[in-house]
């Protein structure tokens, strides 16, 4: 737990001192394998940036057992050495169903319950490598339980590769392009935009 806590202080320190823009990616999809105390994920895992150094991500994990579980995340990320190489951190919410174990005083026993509704707000830092067009990254993710679950802390540790579907070259490009066809729509006269509306065409 310390050697996470390290982790993240180093990740957030680093923050201060990097302003280049990361990610060579806009969206990326693929799998994430998660472990903690309480059990091995495996799961779906997307992401889209949707702000410069800005992306959402998406977690769908299970044990296919006890636990399930939703999460969707804000991620800012910070370049290391170049935009292939760069680290992250962010917070979000939670869902889904989990175990949970319960100590009873009384009778000095753990009771472990499972199928628990749960909700809570995760936190996640972690460092990414884009490599032949696949992201590969490693993340520590604590989740701090909210309603549902005995457990208020519970840590994971991460992996996941994602393959690229849209590169960051190419999101700006379409961004471009659709902000150029708005001012160019913008700046129609009344008399083009009424050509273009009944499709008259000069003789």
């Amino acid at each position: 737990m310390q050697k996470c806590l390290l982790f993240i202080s180093i990740l957030f320190l680093l923050g201060f001192h990097q302003q280049a823009e990361a990610q060579r990616y806009g969206t990326a999809v693929g799998l994430r394998m998660g472990s903690n105390d309480y059990s091995r994920t495996f799961g779906l895992s997307a992401q889209q940036r949707v702000l410069k150094n800005v992306t959402l991500e998406g977690i769908v994990q299970s044990d296919f057992s006890r636990n399930t579980t939703f999460h969707l995340l804000a991620q800012r990320h910070k370049p290391i050495i170049s935009k292939r190489f760069n680290y992250y951190y962010g917070a979000g919410i939670s869902s889904g169903w989990e175990e949970s174990k319960i100590k009873d005083p009384e009778s000095m026993q753990i009771i472990h319950t499972y199928g628990n509704p749960t909700t809570g707000v995760d936190l996640i830092a972690g460092i990414e490598m884009t490599v032949l067009n696949t992201v590969i990254s490693l993340d520590y993710k604590p989740n701090v339980n909210l309603s549902g679950r005995e457990e208020f802390f519970r840590g994971q540790v991460g992996i996941s590769a994602r393959t690229v579907l849209v590169k960051s070259k190419e999101q700006k490009k379409r961004k471009r392009k659709r902000a150029r066809a708005k001012r160019k729509k913008n700046n129609d006269t009344f008399g083009d935009k009424l050509k273009n509306t009944f499709n008259f065409k000069n003789n």
